[in-house]
Formats: structure tokens, sequence, C-alpha cells
């Protein structure tokens, strides 16, 4: 038996865990696993390499991906690059395919399985969360350590200056990230996508914090979330190449509005790729072992069309449709849950 695997979309700390899962029990078995570099292009691009000698026990502890990854698609132009996917696979003889990825990346192992019947099976990977029919990816955790013990060592700094320090985290759609890390390190508000943030509003309750005694004060803001003022969205509306709304700029946009409506004297800190950087911590590097344990599981059965997924902290497989199907956002539950740390401190 012949398996192509790849890693595609952002990078995640547990993406070489999770090659470690599927590789060691696949060559177990007696399979050949054979790697594409660089996400989707590999397969556009026939960018192969033997995986034979990979000492597959030390790789998991590496941050990173052995494959490299990209935000290519196939379905950017169907005509032309998905012939090239199938016909990359048949020049190999590969007998399945294993897609470890985000909602991009596996929405494409989804369409390649329902129109053309792809032996596929997909591992959830996205710093962002935001995957459908999986209660967690792998690689959040590791994000959300990151920020919250940037957040921890920025207090004193912002303490010892009195000063308002906003801090940006990645998420264009969803605050998984942002919130997490928020709740974690004790923000005194948290910004993100699900619910518009007024800039009246926090400033009034960041005056209330000052007030009270406070000499700093942590905003946590999601890349995206959507910021009005005098009730005109300031957020850029402005759409990149694939039709998404361009993300970036939030946490100096509200460091100067906060410094120019309360004269708090304010900092921006933007975390970008830190959140995405180093070795995962070890849930994640667990977590990523046992999915792509799962996925090598999947493909021995030859059950395709499936992805390896965690409910209720037992590794399961659910339909790829399923996980593609719609993007999973902060729920009501959650943000009532912790509301002090969204809602005005008036309703406290």
């Amino acid at each position: 038996m012949r398996v192509g695997v790849f890693t595609g979309g952002g990078d995640a700390p547990g993406l070489n865990a999770a090659i470690c899962g599927l590789g060691r029990r696949l060559v177990a078995q007696g399979v050949q696993l054979v790697g594409f570099r660089d996400g989707w292009r590999g397969l556009i691009e026939d960018r192969a390499e033997s995986l034979d000698g990979v000492n597959y026990q030390h790789l998991l502890v590496h941050g990173g991906t052995l494959l490299g990854s990209s935000g290519d698609n196939p379905y950017r132009d169907p005509e032309r690059d998905v012939p090239r996917v199938l016909a990359t696979v048949a020049r190999h003889r590969l007998d399945a395919l294993v897609a470890i990825g985000g909602e991009g990346t596996l929405g494409a192992a989804d369409r390649l399985w329902t129109e053309h019947r792809l032996p596929i099976v997909g591992v959830p990977k996205t710093i962002d969360n935001d995957l459908s029919a999986t209660d967690f990816t792998f690689g959040f955790f590791s994000a959300v350590e990151v920020v919250t013990r940037a957040i921890d060592d920025l207090r004193s700094t912002a303490e010892s200056h009195s000063r308002v320090i906003v801090v940006e985290c990645m998420g264009r759609h969803a605050g998984w990230i942002t919130a997490y890390s928020g709740v974690a390190a004790g923000a005194e508000a948290i910004l993100v996508p699900e619910r518009p943030a007024h800039i009246e509003e926090l400033c009034q309750n960041l005056e209330k914090f000052r007030k009270a005694g406070a000499r700093a004060a942590i905003v946590a803001a999601a890349e995206g979330c959507r910021v009005f003022e005098n009730g005109e969205c300031l957020s850029s509306m402005e759409k990149d190449e694939f039709g998404q709304y361009k993300t970036g700029g939030v946490a100096d946009l509200l460091a100067r509005r906060i410094q120019k409506r309360i004269g708090w004297e304010s900092r921006a800190v933007v975390m970008g790729h830190l959140q995405r950087a180093g070795r995962p911590i070890a849930f994640d590097r667990i977590f990523a072992l046992r999915l792509g344990a799962k996925a090598a599981r999947l493909v021995l059965e030859r059950r395709y069309g499936f992805m390896a997924a965690l409910r209720a902290g037992e590794v399961i497989d659910v339909p790829l449709h399923e996980a593609v199907a719609e993007r999973k956002t902060l729920t009501d539950q959650f943000l009532d849950r912790y509301e002090t740390f969204f809602l005005p401190i008036s309703s406290m």
C-alpha cells in the first residue's frame, strides 16, 4: 500500500507530531509513506519525497512541519489544478491521501472526495480552532499558552509605567485564541469578532478600572474584531484576493483611540506569528499524535471521506463535509459564561 501525506494552510504546533502518529502506525503495517511539499502545491506541482528513514519518534517534539506548507488550493483554478492533483496521485500509484490542515485544506479535500472520489482522509489542524465537528484542533492550546504568557509578562511593564497595552491576537473570523488567553490572563477587556466592540463602551470600562485604583489594563483584541466609534465601523472593509476582509492593525487603532479619549497612555503589541512558532506544548503533541494515528487507521480500513476528530475526550471519525460545513465560532454560552470580560462593568 502507498499513501501520500501533506500539510496545508498556516503552520501550527503539532504538525510534526501528527505526521509521527500517522507514519509510525502505517510503517508498522508495511505501508510506504510519500510526502508532498508545501501543501496542495506539492500535489499540483508533484513535489513528492520519500519519507523512508524519517525518525518519527524524535520528529514529534519539533515545531513547524517537516513537509512545509502553503495556502494553495486546487479549487482556486479548478480546471487547471484539479486534474493535476488527480494525475499526481495516479502517477505515484497512491492508494490514499492524508490531508492535514484547516478549513481551506480540508474543504478542498472534501470536494475532491465528493466530486472525484479521491481516496482521502483528513486531520484537523488550525490554531484558530474554527473547524466544526471537533471539540478542538491541535495547535490551538499551544497558541493560547504563548499569548497567555505574553499577557502575563506585559502586565508587569504596563504596571511599571501605568499604561494600557492592547494585545492583538490571530483570529479573523473566530475569537477562540483571544477569548481563552484573555480569560486565562485576566485581561480587563476582550474583543472578539463574534461581538462588535464600541470605543465609547471600552473607554468607559477602562476609566472605571482606573478610578478604582488600577495602574494598568490589558485589552486582548482579535485581529478580526469589528470596532465602532460613534456608530461608524472603523474596521477595514477592504478585501484581499480571496474575497476575505483584510485584518491587522486593530491594536494600534485601539491604543490611539483609548489614549486620545481618556488620556491613559496606551501601547499596541501584535502577537503575530509568535502564536504559531516554537515547539508544541505536551497536550498538543499527544493530541496530534492521536489524531495522526486515527487517520492511519481510517486509511488501513479504507474508510475515505472522513476526518479524525476529538469529541468529549475521545478521538473518533466524522465525515469531512461536517468539518467544513460551517465555521465554528465562539458560542453565546461561552460568552455569557465569562460575560464580565466581554460586557460593560456596569452589568456585573
